[in-house]
């Protein structure tokens, strides 16, 4: 819904560039005699449409990231969802509210600082979905019977990054603060750690959840779990500091501090930053090799469902290919998530309500 906006913007840009319209380019004089044929354009209408796609954006990449980690928290804690539609409900209203915030990008672009407010209070609402799903994720947690697989693993490093880069979107989403923090090393943290590393967790949460499904062996558990604790712990090292140097001024897109006296004490910070994301990319390398690995030689498969999931993809042959189910589609009388109930470690989807439900 949001794309259509950016490419009307490109079409406008277009015809500047090309057909001598004015709609961004305002009025420009070299050596006194002006440049343009037309003038009275504003470069900030290019931001508004731009805008207006950028933040759904950063939406889409991290809400399937979403999914995934509610998917597999619920699997691998032998727990239902905590506040299931509660869930269902923020993801909505995440994504209802992306629409509306695109200016809190243009707080220091001389925008009218009534309408300014109106979007700070809209960016501070996201924090209340967003909030909902976090107590969700955690109670889901809360006295489950946990299996700390590299899925589970990277679904909860998903909502420790979502919480310390969320809360600093907090800071940021207040225009007054964002007078200060706006271009410095803050922004690049916030949005690294919330929408970079947080999206990244829940894919890779993803990929080592459904691998079995997808080729029919595991993942080497080991590389697997050296690869979630290098990249854990190396992404706060890399973007928890430059929350300090936003704080401290230092302005982002800079290629070259030392000639700025009040930047010359993060020099050694920037050599510890860059050292630990050569080491963070050195680990993406070893999953690339467990992944690749594991297709060929990866430890079998030996049951159709080897985490005790409800969802139907696992009751589908464990051999890899395409296809799905061999005979009648299964039929559906009951929710994705009857983990626990009765008695019994987990009740399949295709269990008729009311049957005689023996224990898996």
């Amino acid at each position: 819904l949001s794309f259509p906006v950016l490419f009307s913007g490109f079409i406008l840009l277009i015809f500047d560039r090309n057909f001598g319209t004015s709609f961004y380019l305002s009025d420009i004089f070299i050596n006194g005699v002006g440049a343009l044929p037309n003038e009275g354009g504003s470069a900030i209408l290019y931001q508004h449409l731009f805008w207006f796609l950028g933040h759904p954006e950063v939406y889409i990449i991290l809400l399937p990231a979403m999914g995934m980690a509610s998917e597999i928290l619920s699997v691998n804690s032998r727990k239902p969802i905590f506040g299931y539609m509660a869930m269902v409900g923020s993801l909505f209203a995440i994504a209802i509210l992306a629409f509306l915030v695109w200016a809190h990008h243009m707080f220091v672009t001389g925008l009218n600082p009534f309408l300014g407010s109106v979007f700070v209070l809209l960016t501070l609402l996201i924090a209340v979905p967003s909030a909902i799903k976090v107590f969700n994720w955690l109670t889901t947690l809360w006295r489950g019977n946990i299996r700390f697989t590299p899925g589970m693993m990277f679904s909860i490093g998903f909502v420790s990054l979502f919480i310390s880069g969320g809360l600093t979107g907090i800071w940021l989403g207040n225009s007054a603060l964002d007078i200060h923090l706006h271009d410095t090393y803050f922004v690049i943290a916030h949005f690294h750690i919330v929408m970079g590393v947080a999206s990244m967790f829940g894919m890779f949460a993803g990929i080592y959840h459904w691998f079995p499904k997808m080729y029919g062996r595991y993942m080497n558990n080991t590389l697997s779990y050296l690869h979630f604790w290098i990249t854990l712990a190396g992404a706060y090292m890399i973007f928890w500091p430059m929350h300090y140097q936003g704080l401290a001024g230092m302005p982002r897109r800079y290629y070259d501090y030392s000639v700025w006296e009040s930047f010359k004490q993060f020099a050694e910070l920037n050599r510890f930053i860059s050292t630990v994301a050569m080491i963070v990319f050195a680990a993406q390398l070893l999953f690339l090799f467990n992944f690749f690995y594991s297709i060929f030689k990866g430890r079998k498969v030996t049951t159709q469902n080897p985490y005790g999931s409800n969802t139907l993809e696992w009751t589908a042959p464990i051999n890899p290919g395409h296809g799905n189910w061999v005979g009648e589609i299964p039929e559906v009388h009951r929710w994705a998530y009857d983990y626990g109930k009765d008695g019994k470690e987990f009740i399949s989807q295709t269990t008729p309500v009311g049957a005689d439900e023996s224990s898996h």
